[in-house]
């Protein structure tokens, strides 16, 4: 004998309605918010640097000029555009396979009394302000570098056809750009370590036990197993690495020694934008012309990061098809 179902009875009043109807739009505010704060930050670049852009033209992008002398002003964003670029790669080159290797560490072979010390003591390495990475990059690595790199190998490598210039200097200051790209490594590598820590052990152990049961090692296993099931996630994280060190400000100021003239050797001083809008701001008059060209180098490492995170996701994309 069949029973015929009662249907539940709605709610009296319409507060849970309203409730419902409140959040959803605190939460579409809190979406727009974010793409109307994106929106005047990226218009307030563009409108205080147009000055600059009329002024000098698309000439402002491939000069190598910095001249704030008041009569003779000329500024160029070539300079700094290449030392950010540089920089950063170098920077990424660097702190990849280190963040590779100590989450493989952590997820794969350190015992697991130690995980946790091992992985926190990661953590805190990015609670470390930016200024004091700066300040011991200048007092500890700068002489390393120039000691123990720069001299001995900068000798043996210069000699090399092709790629010998990247090495040869004759910068004896020890400020140079292999020496920001250090420090900008160091910043970066906990948040790509924990990021893929945190991912790897993601990973379903059957499919891990899968592999070893069919003999592979723990190598063939990270390789065949964990890095494509994490693929986008690591992309992700070392894309969250990139986008630090293009933007990073004062442990750059410190190490790179903020000369503005084109390198042709990574152990030569460079600068890059976002160390030479801090250090030229303060001493810009509002409305000159110098003030309008650092804030067009403002607006170019914006895009620079645009063009980063925008190629990262549609290569991220493709591989997911």
């Amino acid at each position: 004998m069949s029973q015929s179902i009662t249907p539940l009875a709605k709610p009296r009043g319409s507060s849970g309605a309203f409730g419902d109807k409140l959040f959803e739009w605190l939460c579409r505010g809190a979406g727009l918010l974010v793409l109307a704060l994106l929106g005047a930050i990226i218009l307030t670049l563009f409108v205080g640097g147009l000055p600059a852009f009329r002024e000098f033209g698309l000439q402002f992008l491939w000069s190598t000029a910095w001249q704030p002398v008041e009569g003779r002003e000329n500024y160029g964003a070539l300079v700094p555009v290449l030392g950010t670029i540089v920089t950063s790669i170098l920077a990424i080159l660097i702190a990849v396979p280190a963040a590779f290797g100590i989450a493989f560490y952590l997820t794969e072979l350190a015992p697991p009394w130690l995980r946790q010390p091992v992985g926190t003591a990661i953590e805190l390495l990015a609670a470390i302000p930016s200024i004091i990475f700066g300040m011991w990059g200048l007092f500890v690595l700068v002489p390393i570098i120039q000691n123990y790199i720069q001299l001995p190998f900068g000798e043996t490598l210069s000699g090399l056809p092709l790629v010998g210039a990247i090495f040869d200097s004759n910068n004896f200051a020890g400020t140079s750009v292999f020496a920001a790209s250090i420090v900008l490594a160091i910043m970066i590598l906990p948040f790509i370590a924990a990021t893929m820590r945190d991912v790897f052990l993601q990973v379903p152990p059957v499919y891990k036990e899968s592999a070893y049961g069919l003999g592979a090692t723990r190598w063939e296993v990270m390789r065949g197993v964990v890095i494509p099931y994490t693929r986008v996630s690591v992309v992700g994280g070392i894309m969250l690495g990139l986008g630090r060190a293009l933007g990073e400000t004062m442990a750059v100021t410190f190490v790179i020694g903020n000369a503005n003239r084109i390198f042709t050797s990574i152990f030569d001083p460079s600068t890059t934008i976002a160390s030479v809008v801090a250090m030229e701001f303060p001493e810009s008059l509002m409305g000159s012309l110098k003030q309008s060209s650092l804030l067009a180098l403002g607006f170019l490492l914006f895009v620079i990061s645009f063009i980063v995170l925008a190629t990262s996701r549609w290569l991220l994309r493709s591989r997911l098809k």
